[in-house]
């Protein structure tokens, strides 16, 4: 199916099974809405699936049209996702003034999701459209 997410790296994938279960299905859910965002945005291009402080990260090498995004969980909660984001750009600023409700935030760096709660797709889709174009708009 066009638009579905790749096979998992070996190394990628031994990152998503350090993670407890629940966390792990709703960040492999987000890494498939990761790469179905980014066939719908043609000037993303092929994104670049690896590891960025033992965390999955996914880049934007071969167009440079965008910021890395990297999946992970809060340390100390077994039922919270991370989506984070560079923290020296204005992302997590955008992402709040357009969706106040919709996550939880951690500093300037993640939107924080439940594990278990619905996944607010359509939110978390223009984010990380608007991630992997970074870019491309500040130019």
């Amino acid at each position: 199916m066009p638009g579905d997410a790749p096979p998992l790296p070996v190394d990628v994938a031994r990152a998503f099974e350090s993670f407890p279960a629940p966390v792990r299905r709703r960040l492999l859910e987000i890494r498939r809405l990761i790469f179905v965002t980014a066939a719908t945005a043609p000037e993303v291009g092929e994104l670049t699936e690896t590891l960025k402080w033992g965390e999955p990260a996914y880049l934007t090498e071969a167009s440079g049209s965008g910021s890395t995004i990297r999946l992970g969980r809060l340390k100390s909660s077994e039922r919270e996702c991370a989506v984070m984001f560079n923290c020296r750009t204005t992302l997590i600023e955008t992402f709040r003034a357009r969706f106040a409700d919709a996550f939880a935030y951690e500093g300037s760096r993640a939107l924080l999701l439940s594990a278990s709660a619905p996944l607010p797709r359509a939110e978390l889709s223009a984010c990380i459209e608007t991630a992997l174009t970074y870019h491309r708009r500040r130019r």
